[in-house]
């Protein structure tokens, strides 16, 4: 299920580090955290649906991959995407 691209500008420009910046680490987890939630609203009324389960559990682990990499190099930042997307702690 692909983002709307109004929906795409506005977290990208909620999360950009500098005017061009489309792939820091950042904005892909915001983008990827959009996409989850999108997901786990879809499998409330398709429980049977295992492939895109499959999908789904393969964007979480790229978003965890992603937020370990940030908090080893930007713990600072880290927190604030934590807070602003409000995952855990």
């Amino acid at each position: 299920m692909a983002l709307v691209k109004e929906k795409k500008k506005e977290l990208i420009g909620q999360f950009k580090e500098h005017e061009k910046d489309t792939g820091s680490a950042s904005v892909q987890i915001a983008l990827l955290t959009e996409r989850i939630n999108s997901l786990s609203g879809h499998f409330k009324a398709h429980k049977k649906d295992h492939h895109s389960r499959r999908g789904l559990l393969k964007m979480v682990s790229t978003r965890r991959r992603l937020l370990e990499y940030l908090k080893k190099s930007d713990e600072n930042e880290y927190h604030a995407i934590i807070k602003k997307l409000d995952l855990r702690k």
